[in-house]
């Protein structure tokens, strides 16, 4: 059970809740595969009234902006779920692996999908890709000192294509629709933020 409700906080003309308790009733597995569980609770409302949640449950993910001399590596691959090829920074899961880092992650996504390894990667942020539905957080890393090697992609990734660009390059292909991944586009804005001299 979530916590019992917490005050709410009134900033302007904007409130800010800053907890709603829910206790599950009941949970139930509806679908499983080896990338993720989906499963339907039952739930309870802070005034009684009850209700169900979907939820689906994912590994963590990590995702790499590969950075140099004013560039940025990127993938381009086909999204089933939508029909369409995109272009988007490195970015993945380990669905079986055990007992390993969200940098160990981060290093092989890299070396999986472009061949690339890093001399540095730091942290930028740790964001929630859908939280209204889907529990999986991702994990958002810049990397430098760059060396190319060979690609190591899994068969679900054989049609991956890999570009470089100029960062006007890439805020053309946003423009025009060849980035519409809301994580790489999440973690351009982070970039910008938090390490701005990088991101052109």
């Amino acid at each position: 059970m979530i916590p019992a409700v917490a005050k709410t906080d009134r900033e302007g003309d904007i409130e800010f809740t800053m907890g709603v308790a829910m206790q599950t009733l009941r949970s139930r597995i509806v679908y499983q595969n080896r990338w993720m569980t989906v499963r339907e609770d039952n739930i309870r409302r802070p005034d009684g009234s009850e209700g169900i949640f979907g939820v689906v449950e994912k590994p963590d993910a990590a995702m790499v902006i590969p950075v140099e001399n004013g560039r940025v590596h990127m993938v381009q691959q086909f999204k089933y779920a939508v029909g369409a090829r995109f272009w988007e920074f490195p970015q993945g899961t380990w669905e079986q692996a055990k007992n390993y880092s969200i940098e160990d992650l981060a290093i092989g996504e890299l070396r999986e999908e472009t061949g690339l390894v890093a001399d540095e990667l730091e942290l930028l942020a740790r964001i929630y890709i859908a939280y209204g539905f889907l529990t999986q957080p991702m994990h958002v890393f810049v990397a430098t000192g760059l060396t190319q090697l060979d690609a190591r992609p899994e068969q679900e990734e054989q049609d991956i294509v890999r570009g470089c660009f100029t960062w006007s390059e890439f805020h053309k292909m946003v423009r025009e629709g060849q980035v519409t991944d809301s994580h790489t586009l999440a973690g351009f804005a982070l970039l910008r933020l938090q390490r701005p001299e990088l991101a052109g």
